[in-house]
């Protein structure tokens, strides 16, 4: 086993101990950490369960034995999907965003011909589609647009403003080689994408693009930072995630050419002081995407998770950055013991005392 391996594997088991023992790690993060219920700092995997509208499942039963012997066989359901209504296969290089209701990813890259959809997937070895994941549900759906989607399908810039999706730069096959410096716009709500008709000369064709530009003084800078007192700076990295919540930076695994890194820092923009969060990833990873909700969770999907297979992964990680408000608290309760609500209609969920803001989420 090689040095690179080693590390990764090793880093993955002391993520496995950080995700299941983070509850210890809250309790020392100072007032207010309480209310969350252990939430903050605690990575939680999500089930993903695929979109079923309208789908036809086949069901077939699965004898399992449990153990001791003496026990009775218990039938345990296990369904497969027509294509459509799957969860995400496996990828890198991919972007995602969210509002309070969904996670929207795009694009991505999987070199494993039957992981990337194999002779049905035109756009091999890239994924030419956006995904749909509502956090209410945990449904996945391949939201089917009209309009010209962007060619370039890799580390590209992604925002969303309101139910506009924009995205910059990227790159498609050979990376490096075919960059583009356009601005595309799909409506989430109407499902269509938009080339941005843009003034001005446009960028050059970049790709993978993370510099810093500050507004007031109207130039490009590098920001001096101030090391953790004890540990230092966080460990010299690429190919990482990083989200903000209003004056706070966290970037998130990463690889630093030898092991493939699995901890979160937070850097603030004001003093610019590093702290190391006592979370650490379940599954490190590289070339993931990370997204975080207005209410302050963060969503970790897919990335780079073993160095010499080259294997992906399609998992979906969620941590709670800040302490969750009593409404985000009480909307997790409420969905986990009335799992059937966004079956309901809308007059039946407004009879029932939802605010029209909550059923939005369901819709």
């Amino acid at each position: 086993m090689s040095a690179a391996e080693g590390g990764w594997d090793g880093n993955r088991r002391r993520g496995g101990a950080g995700g299941s023992g983070s509850g210890g790690g809250c309790s020392g993060d100072g007032p207010g950490a309480a209310p969350a219920g252990g939430l903050l700092n605690r990575f939680v995997q999500l089930p993903g369960r695929p979109h079923l509208a309208g789908s036809k499942k086949k069901i077939r039963l699965v004898l399992i034995r449990r153990f001791p012997r003496s026990r009775p066989i218990l039938k345990v359901r296990k369904r497969s999907f027509r294509a459509g209504h799957r969860a995400p296969p496996a990828r890198s290089g991919h972007r995602c965003v969210a509002d309070n209701a969904n996670l929207y990813v795009f694009g991505g890259y999987n070199p494993d011909y039957d992981e990337s959809g194999g002779p049905e997937n035109e756009d091999y070895p890239l994924f030419r589609e956006l995904w749909r994941y509502n956090f209410a549900t945990g449904a996945w759906h391949q939201m089917g647009t009209e309009g010209y989607m962007p060619r370039e399908l890799a580390s590209m810039s992604l925002v969303l403003h309101g139910n506009n999706l924009l995205v910059f730069g990227g790159t498609g096959i050979p990376f490096g080689e075919s960059n583009g410096n356009d601005v595309h716009v799909c409506n989430v709500k109407y499902k269509r994408w938009a080339l941005l008709s843009c003034r001005g000369k446009k960028p050059n064709r970049i790709y993978g693009q993370i510099h810093a530009y500050n507004l007031e003084t109207n130039t490009w800078e590098e920001i001096a930072t101030r090391p953790h007192e004890k540990i230092g700076f966080p460990a010299a990295r690429r190919c990482h995630s990083c989200v903000q919540i209003k004056n706070d930076v966290f970037v998130c695994g990463g690889y630093n050419g030898e092991v493939i890194l699995g901890d979160i820092w937070k850097l603030n923009l004001q003093t610019f002081q590093w702290v190391k969060l006592p979370a650490v990833m379940p599954e490190p990873v590289y070339f993931h995407c990370a997204a975080v909700t207005p209410a302050g969770c963060m969503y970790v999907h897919g990335g780079v998770v073993n160095i010499h297979e080259n294997k992906r992964t399609g998992s979906l990680f969620k941590m709670w950055l800040v302490v969750p408000s009593l409404l985000e608290l009480s909307w997790e309760k409420l969905l986990g013991f009335f799992p059937h609500l966004a079956t309901l209609s809308r007059s039946q969920l407004l009879h029932l005392g939802l605010t029209q803001g909550l059923i939005e989420r369901l819709k």
